[in-house]
């Protein structure tokens, strides 16, 4: 398969299905995908987030080797909000590597506060949070209070998070 053409052809869960199957278990595979994430124009990178997110939920082992690129990438300036939806989206589902939780929960408590941040970005950082909670029980009550203090300002879709995760801190 060529990747790059494959990923510019059609954007569609299709597509993205058919390159999380090409991938498999492969390393090498997954690390072609990656470096279009990372190095490749705009819509390649937009559009590689997709498939990305659903070969490490189904692989997480893949992303070892990148983990620290991954992390890095969410601090570039300009980021597109695929981008970061799909990265908070695989975190909330795979084993985060100790060294970047404190980098993770301070990202995390970012995309939360912040108001120009997409629902969706939004929803999976509260899960992701909540999943760090169990290590750090003293992040529950921060979590908690910028849940309280967001409310009303918020989503139908964040406050359906919330709720959830509220019940559970």
């Amino acid at each position: 398969m060529n990747l790059r053409e494959t990923i510019l052809a059609e954007h569609s869960k299709s597509t993205c299905d058919k390159i999380v199957r090409w991938i498999g278990d492969s390393q090498q595979r997954f690390d072609q995908l990656f470096d279009l994430f990372l190095h490749d124009e705009y819509r390649v990178v937009q559009r590689a987030a997709w498939p990305l997110s659903y070969a490490v939920i189904s692989h997480p082992e893949l992303i070892k080797k990148h983990f620290a690129k991954l992390v890095k990438n969410l601090r570039q300036p300009g980021l597109h909000d695929s981008v970061k939806r799909n990265t908070i989206r695989l975190l909330q589902k795979i084993e985060i590597p100790e060294r970047f939780h404190g980098e993770i929960m301070n990202l995390c408590f970012e995309y939360i506060a912040s108001t120009d941040e997409p629902v969706a970005v939004k929803a999976f950082s509260l899960t992701v949070l909540q999943n760090l909670s169990k290590k750090y029980p003293e992040i529950r009550q921060e979590l908690k209070t910028i849940i309280e203090d967001r409310w009303d300002y918020e989503s139908a879709a964040f406050k359906s998070r919330a709720k959830k995760i509220l019940k559970k801190l």
